[in-house]
């Protein structure tokens, strides 16, 4: 199945939009096959505003009005708890908010961005897609990730090359209780350091303790400029450290 034969059987079609590299190309071509199309974004405390804001640029690039979905995501004692299948929980809630939505707008199908190159054996949340009838066209497709940054990259998109990006709440470990403050203050310091120039790198929270985990070849960088990472991960952390098994290895 090619994308053109995809869009020609399934015409009424809102997009799941993340903001991510997957879900850009997905509206791309869904607008490049059927015109206008809807764009729905999820917004929640466990989305950093500095991504949101980057959802709303790329959208704009591809002239798509972006239509935000609120939702609270504390009020689901089965995410704020973080159990193992937090993901799956969270997945499904966000997820039957954008149906809710597209079934007012009269929309048939809603849609998102998996494509063949992920891995969905690791992926909890895939499953809850799959329940509740969402469809993905790049993986059903058979398009993966390399195809989908070459074609955004010819066609001039300057965000071909983002780095995936996930929820802040996978900062903090399975078991221990999400809180607004731990968001809050991850997100503080992962904005800190990419206004510093790091970038494909996390902070995880355990208590009062922030654990830097960056690819290998950023350890120069890090080492570099350690005595302001810790200067200002100390403004909501009592301890910082650096995780020495690189991201990639």
């Amino acid at each position: 199945m090619t994308l053109s034969s995809f869009f020609g059987n399934h015409k009424s079609v809102a997009i799941a939009f993340s903001g991510g590299v997957d879900s850009a190309y997905l509206l791309y071509k869904a607008k490049e096959h059927l015109g206008p199309v809807r764009a729905y974004m999820i917004c929640s405390q466990f989305q950093p505003g500095f991504e949101r804001e980057d959802a709303r640029r790329i959208a704009g690039i591809l002239e798509i009005e972006l239509e935000e979905v609120d939702i609270d995501i504390f009020e689901d004692e089965d995410i704020s708890s973080n159990p193992p299948d937090r993901c799956y929980c969270c997945k499904r809630r966000m997820f039957q908010s954008l149906l809710k939505r597209a079934k007012e707008d009269g929309i048939e199908y809603l849609l998102e961005g998996t494509n063949l190159s992920d891995d969905i054996s690791s992926r909890p949340g895939y499953r809850a897609l799959g329940e509740l009838g969402v469809l993905s066209p790049l993986r059903l497709c058979g398009i993966g990730k390399d195809e989908i940054r070459d074609e955004l990259r010819e066609a001039g998109f300057d965000f071909w090359d983002k780095k995936a990006y996930s929820c802040l709440a996978t900062r903090i470990e399975s078991g221990k209780r999400i809180t607004l403050r731990s968001l809050e203050r991850i997100e503080r310091a992962e904005k800190a350091l990419f206004d510093m120039g790091l970038s494909d790198f996390r902070v995880r929270e355990d208590g009062d303790s922030a654990r830097l985990e960056v690819p290998s070849m950023l350890f120069p960088l890090v080492i570099e400029k350690r005595k302001e990472i810790n200067l200002l991960l100390k403004r909501d952390y009592k301890r910082v450290m650096v995780l020495l098994e690189g991201r990639d290895e």
